[in-house]
């Protein structure tokens, strides 16, 4: 795969495009490139192209688009929301970076009843170069969506309605059966819930609200698996899905 570099907003076919001072920089003196190079783009939307390096310039440096690639459409799938309670440390940061290498479309941190981290939106802001870089790597043309910081109630009233939403949960029914039965084109949205899980009352409210119960295997799952579990069964779902790029 040839290297990529992200390029927010729309191009014009045949013209120049400045990266950033951040993206120039690893151009320049990461990859040591020189004129006439040549690099993919994406702007995160689904749109790529071939570009040739006109000057390699550390902080701002330009490229000639070459030609573009086939962009990637509409999703053709259900899209995957998940919404996560925020574990401790650094576990945030690798959920973000798999989730996005899985082709999640909408990532939500979720504050429940046990929460013990609730990041601010700094924290998130960081993060959200982690998903570029993890579309860089994994060759996504299309960026997660991290969403902000979400309530427990907020979710319920705001997010539940118009998807098909299940709550993660060692006694429910299988994942896998509940999407077979569920309404095409619709968002698949699954609550995943922190260390402690979900409260008896939590549980009753999500079910109030739409929600099916579901699990996941047979074991108990930390929560930063519990993401990945699901990211990875969407994808079994959709091998095909554009989210992936490629």
């Amino acid at each position: 795969m040839p290297r990529r570099f992200y390029v927010p907003g729309g191009w014009v076919t045949a013209g120049a495009v400045e990266l950033s001072a951040e993206e120039s920089h690893h151009l320049v003196h990461v990859l040591r490139a020189e004129p006439g190079d040549e690099f993919e783009l994406f702007d995160g939307r689904g749109r790529r192209a071939l570009a040739r390096v006109e000057a390699a310039v550390a902080t701002a440096a330009r490229l000639s688009i070459v030609e573009e690639i086939a962009s990637e459409g509409a999703v053709s799938h259900s899209p995957l929301w998940i919404a996560t309670a925020v574990p401790k440390g650094d576990r945030f940061d690798w959920l973000v970076e798999k989730a996005t290498e899985l082709g999640v479309d909408r990532l939500i941190p979720l504050v429940t009843r046990r929460s013990v981290v609730e990041p601010r939106e700094t924290k998130l802001e960081r993060l959200r170069a982690v998903i570029v870089a993890a579309c860089k790597q994994s060759g996504r043309a299309r960026l997660m969506e991290l969403a902000p910081l979400c309530p427990w109630r907020s979710l319920l009233t705001e997010v539940v309605p118009g998807t098909e939403a299940c709550l993660a949960h060692p006694e429910g029914e299988p994942l896998a059966a509940a999407w077979s039965a569920g309404e095409a084109r619709r968002p698949r949205l699954v609550l995943v819930g922190p260390e402690g899980g979900f409260t008896p009352d939590e549980l009753i409210e999500a079910q109030a609200a739409g929600a099916k119960i579901v699990r996941l295997g047979t074991t108990i799952l930390r929560t930063e698996t519990a993401v990945l579990a699901v990211a990875a069964l969407a994808a079994l779902h959709h091998p095909e899905s554009p989210s992936a790029g490629g």
